[in-house]
């Protein structure tokens, strides 16, 4: 009778039990428990809460501007990867560093850096405010960056570039060089050889990257508060929603809102597995 194989990583057992006690700690039990107070609420109460005017207005902006903000970081990202990768430059290094920067700054400082910058009288908001050369452009009040749905916009750009940035530059930098010279021997110019060659390589890594860009800036919160006016139907997102129905003493409503944006976290993340696993068979 063989004996049976050793296991390649011992303590198989332990290791599980700490990762489920890990998971359910931090995640299982908190979202369980959200759920399950929002059980306590009639599907009427329920649906009154999710579908009122003011949290559809929030969910118009947060899903409008997010999608914004992923599509702005899948040009502005898809670039910088491309020169991180492709170019060797005095501050290289420092500009690679400086992508990482949303990752480890606290939102709220990154908020209000932006709103120090954008607004009316800051280095560039000014030039778009009322009076200015710029801003006479765009009618007799100007243009607003901070405190309107263009700082939404900005701010959940700046929160999410990175994703898109490390998202394609490792799939630039395991190109195979030799394809692009074959096309360029066979008389394709950089051009052409960028969206025959390039592009058709980088596009799951850019389906990707847009994907957790999206699933990010629907999330963000802390940005927001300095650089949104956070007004009803106009400059309100979600999550600012679920805070003033919070400080409103309206639980019931903070729940409701905050399972339905779970319900939609979880689609977000459904779609990324999936493109995970499209971009594995793609590459393989």
């Amino acid at each position: 009778m063989s004996s049976p194989r050793p296991r390649v990583l011992p303590g198989f057992r332990l290791t599980l039990g700490f990762t489920v006690f890990y998971l359910s700690l931090l995640l299982l039990i908190p979202l369980g428990a959200l759920l399950l107070r929002s059980t306590q609420l009639g599907w009427a109460e329920f649906w009154h809460h999710v579908s009122s005017p003011r949290a559809l207005a929030a969910y118009r902006l947060t899903f409008t501007a997010s999608a914004l903000a992923g599509l702005i970081n899948v040009v502005g990202g898809t670039l910088l990867a491309w020169v991180l990768t492709r170019y060797r430059f005095p501050g290289r290094r420092l500009l690679d560093a400086l992508i990482d920067v949303p990752f480890a700054l606290p939102t709220a400082v990154g908020g209000l850096a932006l709103a120090s910058v954008y607004s009316p009288t800051g280095w560039m908001g000014r030039w778009f405010a009322r009076g200015s050369a710029l801003g006479d452009l765009f009618g007799p009040d100007g243009l607003k960056l901070a405190y309107s749905r263009i700082g939404v916009v900005i701010a959940l750009t700046f929160v999410s570039l990175p994703f898109v940035v490390r998202t394609v530059q490792p799939v630039l930098e395991s190109l195979d060089r030799s394809i692009e010279e074959a096309a360029a021997c066979l008389g394709a110019g950089r051009g052409r050889t960028f969206l025959t060659v390039i592009l058709p390589a980088l596009i799951p890594s850019i389906l990707t990257g847009f994907t957790l860009a999206f699933a990010r800036a629907a999330g963000e919160f802390g940005s927001i508060q300095f650089i949104s006016s956070n007004v009803p139907f106009k400059t309100q997102i979600a999550p600012q929603l679920i805070i003033e129905k919070l400080d409103a003493y309206e639980l019931e409503g903070a729940v409701a809102i905050a399972v339905f944006l779970l319900a939609i976290s979880f689609v977000i993340l459904a779609a990324i597995n999936l493109l995970e696993g499209w971009t594995r068979r793609f590459q393989s």
